[in-house]
């Protein structure tokens, strides 16, 4: 045994040692493994780029904790600006209709309008009848904040020009929810226009360093504009904080810039790339890794990571192997294991897992526990553990708001409940979604409302048959070799393409490539070309993909492929007799 294991050894025997409730307290069943794991903890972002979607993953020692996937042309997505049109207004709802483009309407409330709404309007009006002119809030005096128990019909007109942001993206059949508070958001800082104060993050809790940040933002900040002061500017040179402040200035310049040449509704600011974004909120120093597999997203993420830490550009990697990035970091496994209805984890028990338009419900079951005690209550209380560590997690990964009921198993012990009320506090904590907890009902139901943004992520994982679309009939599967075979054929000889990667599930790949003269083998004599033949575990039994040497779909279901299979087998079998 090496000297650094035998000192990690030594220390864990003391602080147990020293400490006999807290070794108590680690007793349950896998819980003295995860906080020794909490303390080395290895952060990872997967980024997967695909030519119609982005998925970003974040891993935790190699769990999936969370996962966003969009579509590459997605839209109204959270922090993006619109230049748009009032196109009606609801004094009922206190609120107004806008057109941003989408094919619904954006929704802006009274309340969202912002305090400073009069000042914005002034400047804004300005800004569009003098198209050229360069216009700063800077030197603008701003008006009082508007009345906030108002009404929409004083401050708003049908056909009234704004410009407004993004808050909420469409779900379901809502469009998007909207503001004229305008934000713009640093590593370090939020920039807010027509607005004077500076904030500090609550989680900075030194005092001291609370006075230096507000005191340098001071002094660096334009006038007219507020600031809200992030967590991870603490401890950070005031030559940092003075190139962000500047950044994000020049964006907001920028916005009122194309906004004079454009007509409503149009899109004037774009948030980053998603991946971006994501390691804008999430990026610490702990951050081991971040595997990218496509080029141009590796150049984004590199240079960002290198302009907010110079000295960890080397973590962003870029992922060239043939092998799916997602398989290689077994997440395409994960993803299939924790969505669904039924969700299981540590010795038996599982959660089920229901959504309605309203709100979400689990419900938590101990299953065929091999290790349950005698004890039912100590039973109880330890399931509820374990599920309240899965459920965090579901919410994180699904993204998961609005309201979400948990009926827990039934626990007798007020210090039982209020012990899992507790953890659940605890284990929320890593969560970046605003939430609030509720101690257990008289009925053993735990209320959370989480805040949600953009839609669940819902991931289908029953999957329907390729061949037969769901209606329960197919062709022989041995015919799916041949109609790979056939596909192989036109690659080579009608389309010309010698180097390609053909992805099938692991169980033909396994079979094709089977023993020392497998079929794989005889098909590159046959071709006389290097192919390669990769599994890929997103695919289901019967399903294949095709890509060049830049890793570019080739699409070949022009037809059935079975059912081309099939045919080509009988045109040859009625052309041998025709020859006989």
């Amino acid at each position: 045994m090496g000297k650094e294991s035998l000192f990690f050894v030594v220390n864990i025997t003391c602080c147990i040692t020293a400490n006999e409730g807290t070794f108590a307290a680690f007793s349950r069943e896998g819980s003295f493994q995860d906080s020794l794991s909490q303390h080395r903890m290895k952060s990872e972002l997967i980024v997967d780029v695909q030519p119609t979607d982005i998925s970003i993953a974040l891993l935790e020692d190699g769990r999936l904790m969370s996962l966003q996937k969009e579509s590459t042309d997605a839209s109204y997505a959270v922090g993006n600006l619109y230049f748009a049109k009032v196109k009606k207004l609801m004094p009922g709802l206190n609120a107004a209709f806008v057109n941003v483009g989408h094919k619904k309407d954006a929704f802006l409330h009274y309340l969202d309008l912002g305090s400073q709404f009069e000042s914005y309007s002034a400047f804004l009006k300005s800004a569009i009848e003098n198209p050229g002119k360069r216009t700063s809030i800077s030197k603008m005096k701003l008006l009082p904040d508007i009345n906030k128990h108002g009404s929409v019909t004083d401050a708003l007109q049908a056909g009234q020009q704004l410009l407004v942001q993004i808050v909420k993206e469409p779900i379901s059949t809502k469009g998007p929810r909207l503001t004229t508070e305008i934000t713009f958001t640093g590593r370090f800082m939020v920039l807010i226009p027509f607005n004077n104060k500076i904030s500090v993050s609550q989680k900075i809790k030194n005092t001291a360093e609370k006075m230096r940040l507000r005191k340098l933002v001071e002094s660096i900040k334009p006038n007219n504009f507020g600031v809200i002061i992030r967590t991870s500017a603490e401890n950070k040179k005031a030559a940092e904080l003075n190139a962000e402040m500047k950044v994000l200035v020049k964006c907001w310049e920028d916005s009122i810039a194309k906004l004079q040449y454009s007509t409503p509704p149009s899109l004037i600011y774009e948030e980053e790339s998603r991946a971006v974004s994501v390691i804008r909120d999430i990026f610490n120093p702990e951050f081991e890794s971040i595997h990218v597999n496509n080029a141009d997203i590796f150049d984004q993420l590199h240079n960002y990571v290198s302009l907010i830490a110079p000295d960890r550009a080397d973590i962003v990697k870029i992922y060239s192997d043939d092998t799916p990035i997602f398989d290689k970091f077994n997440i395409t496994r994960q993803i299939k294991a924790s969505f669904g209805k039924t969700v299981s984890f540590k010795s038996g028990a599982y959660i089920i897992i229901e959504s309605t338009e309203a709100l979400h419900v689990i419900d938590v079951n101990s299953g065929n526990r091999s290790k349950a005690s005698t004890d039912q209550e100590s039973n109880a209380l330890d399931v509820n553990l374990l599920a309240a560590n899965e459920i965090a997690r579901q919410l994180r990964l699904r993204d998961m708001g609005g309201i979400v009921v948990v009926d827990f198993i039934d626990m007798a012990k007020s210090e039982h409940r209020q012990a899992l009320y507790d953890h659940m506090k605890q284990v929320m904590q890593n969560d970046r979604a605003r939430h609030n907890i509720l101690p257990l009902s008289k009925f053993g139901l735990m209320q959370i409302t989480r805040q949600r943004v953009r839609p669940v992520l819902d991931i289908v994982t029953a999957e329907t048959c390729p061949s037969c679309g769901g209606k329960g009939e197919v062709l022989p599967s041995l015919l799916f070799t041949d109609m790979l075979k056939d596909k192989i054929d036109y690659l080579v000889n009608s389309l010309g393409v010698k180097h390609f990667i053909m992805y099938v599930h692991p169980f033909v790949e396994a079979y094709l490539k089977k023993g020392i003269f497998s079929e794989y083998f005889k098909w590159r004599r046959t071709f006389k070309c290097k192919f390669k033949i990769m599994a890929d575990q997103s695919l289901s039994y019967l399903q294949y993909k095709v890509t060049d040497r830049e890793h570019n779909e080739i699409d070949l279901k022009e037809e059935k492929d079975t059912s081309s299979a099939h045919s080509k087998k009988e045109q040859r079998s009625r052309k041998n007799k025709q020859e006989d």
